[in-house]
């Protein structure tokens, strides 16, 4: 009773008028995650080479989350961000495989904030699903400029974007641009806030860099070529310099609006580095690159995959003058703290593994918020196996870390995690695994199969690729690479075909810009419990075929083949609802 006494009056003392000043001007907020730029890839974190003045002034002045927690990549983070709930939770919790899409039950953070009466935005890397329902503008956000997929250039992305003078997606139309990826991710987010600096606005900016591959002006990358040397690292600085400079030109732009006091910017990244130190030898001397004394980098469960900056700016709330909150927090916890800052309730039929750290950061006499963190790679770096209990987990629980089970570590004693101490810690290895078990039954149910939409008013056709065919192990042909020499393997979309009528689906091996003539004699389609098989013709790019489908859940199912060689399935296949039809 004396903790939530404490609770209570820290509340109503310290959070209550933050409130008060959100409900007579609710305060904006930006929402800045790169991608795969890691806690050491930051000039104030002690990098002695990479130069981030802009983040670093950042820092300065803001509120700073020093133990702030994410999953070890992409998609994981991104959904925990957006619901505020475990990505296994959500259906999202792998990068391809059919596994990247949140549950249709699932609510965001973005649809919260519109029905607050904010005007949404998400600009730059979705990766959370790029079919209708699973879409940004399906899931909240009113206005939306993307690229599909988990990365410019990959096998769902427009075909031909790398980075420059691109083609992207605007409300459901590709719209052609000239520039650099970030440079336009930027400037759309600048134009997005003069339009709406006259009433409150949620805004994404999920930049696609320094996510591979590293492809940057030379302007950006030519400073580092003669101290970064291992391969493509400097360009992975560059990407991370530009970034930089956009982040000033966008603070200047809030600072030119007047919008900046009551402007809430967060900044972080959405796991541990890619390519931010060193993966072979190099010549004696060398920079080899900077973790910030850690061990690990992206898709690892060790506390440099999943420990990331977080930075939040907000003079109106007192998060100007550069303090560092040293609390256990995660990613989870920022949609709770923001509905908090903006005095917005969270709905009751919204239930966030998250907690809000906001009467933390006002009174640190209060007890912690947040106990212990649990990050997972469900199937491992390469999705190998199946997913399985305690596999490549970590439980994070103070100085405390329990790796996959059985490898204890000490942060306070031992930052790098070279000492196993499991055996002279039972109690404490005991403790952890009781909570990894709870996680684990309380999440592992909800890791089942997402349905993607077709025969639906909001997208017709559908346009389906690889990426998202729901394997037992494996990642499906994701990219151009495995693509363009037909990786033989053959997998279900899991569809909801909304609508009784009848469909045209067409089969194709390369996006539909590209008319080459498919390498097969036969192909098939098998949908809604039913097989049908064509010839293909003589130098044709596509197979046509015309069924009369129910509506309801389902699996989609393509295969080509030719003699003497292993099937592969149809890696882009559209799917379009040419008339309804009804029982008599």
């Amino acid at each position: 009773m004396k903790i939530l006494y404490c609770l209570l009056l820290a509340l109503v003392c310290a959070v209550g008028p933050i409130q008060a000043v959100a409900q007579t001007s609710r305060p904006n907020v930006i929402v800045i995650m790169t991608d795969d730029q890691g806690y050491g890839d930051i000039g104030c974190h002690g990098n002695p080479i990479i130069k981030t003045p802009c983040i670093d002034r950042l820092h300065e002045e803001s509120l700073r989350l020093t133990n702030f927690h994410v999953s070890p990549y992409c998609t994981p983070t991104r959904a925990a961000l957006m619901t505020g709930r475990y990505p296994a939770r959500t259906g999202a919790y792998r990068t391809s495989s059919g596994r990247t899409m949140l549950h249709r039950d699932e609510k965001t953070i973005a649809n919260i904030f519109s029905n607050a009466g904010y005007s949404t935005g998400m600009i730059g890397k979705w990766h959370l699903g790029d079919n209708a329902p699973h879409r940004p503008q399906d899931r909240g956000f009113q206005e939306v400029l993307w690229h599909r997929g988990g990365g410019i250039g990959q096998a769902s992305d427009y075909y031909g974007n790398d980075y420059f003078d691109d083609t992207y997606e605007r409300n459901g139309v590709f719209e052609k641009f000239t520039g650099y990826c970030t440079d336009i991710w930027f400037h759309e987010a600048k134009t997005f806030i003069e339009r709406h600096q006259k009433e409150p606005f949620f805004l994404y900016l999920a930049t696609n860099a320094p996510h591979g591959p590293y492809r940057v002006a030379p302007k950006w990358s030519e400073p580092y070529r003669g101290s970064v040397l291992w391969k493509n690292g400097a360009n992975f600085y560059g990407m991370i310099a530009n970034i930089d400079h956009n982040l000033g030109l966008l603070r200047q732009h809030l600072k030119d609006l007047d919008l900046t006091d009551n402007t809430i910017l967060i900044f972080m990244t959405d796991n541990g580095t890619s390519n931010g130190i060193t993966k072979g030898d190099l010549p004696t001397g060398s920079f080899r690159g900077f973790n910030a004394n850690m061990r690990g980098k992206k898709s690892t469960i060790y506390e440099g995959g999943h420990r990331v900056p977080c930075f939040i700016h907000w003079p109106t709330g007192g998060f100007d003058k550069g303090k560092d909150f040293h609390g256990l927090t995660a990613h989870l916890d920022i949609l709770p703290s923001l509905l908090d800052l903006c005095g917005i309730p969270l709905p009751e039929n919204h239930h966030p593994d998250g907690y809000s750290f906001v009467a933390n950061l006002y009174d640190s006499s209060l007890p912690s918020h947040r106990q212990h963190y649990i990050a997972q790679l469900h199937g491992g770096a390469g999705f190998t196996h199946p997913e399985e209990p305690w596999d490549t987990s970590c439980v994070c629980k103070a100085s405390w870390r329990l790796v996959n089970r059985d490898e204890l570590y000490n942060l306070q004693k031992d930052p790098l995690q070279l000492k196993n101490v499991a055996s002279d810690n039972a109690k404490i290895v005991a403790e952890l695994r009781l909570l990894y078990e709870q996680f684990w039954n309380s999440i592992s149910p909800r890791m089942k199969p997402v349905a993607i939409d077709v025969g639906s008013p909001a997208e017709n056709p559908t346009k389906l690729c690889s990426q998202d065919w729901y394997l037992p192990v494996g990642n499906p042909p994701w990219n151009f690479s495995m693509i363009n020499r037909r990786t033989p393997i053959i997998g279900p979309w899991h569809i909801m075909i909304k609508q009784d009528g009848r469909y045209r689906i067409t089969l194709r091996q390369q996006p539909e810009q590209v008319t080459k003539p498919l390498f097969a004699k036969r192909a098939s389609l098998t949908i809604a419990d039913t097989t049908y098989e064509a010839d293909v013709p003589d130098g044709s790019s596509y197979v046509h075929f015309t069924v009369d489908l129910p509506a309801g859940k389902t699996e989609l199912i393509t295969r080509f083949w030719n003699p003497n060689e292993p099937e592969s399935g149809a890696y882009f296949t559209d799917v379009k609802l040419l008339e309804t039809t009804h029982a008599p």
